[in-house]
């Protein structure tokens, strides 16, 4: 991990109930979530790193 983001109890709770929701999407089934999830990281890291070459390139 490249650091440790430390939230508010706000902040938390709001964390939590996306949580609560995205799971519910999936029916209750937290694997399923947590799979997907992984999946979308995943796919906006890619998109991520292409931004941040496409920006290296252009210095």
């Amino acid at each position: 991990m490249d650091h440790i983001v430390t939230l508010d109890s706000r902040q938390e709770a709001a964390l939590q109930a996306i949580a609560d929701r995205f799971i519910a999407r999936h029916k209750g089934d937290a694997v399923r979530a947590l799979k997907e999830m992984i999946v979308l990281n995943g796919h906006l890291q890619e998109r991520l790193d292409a931004v941040e070459g496409s920006r290296r390139a252009t210095r």
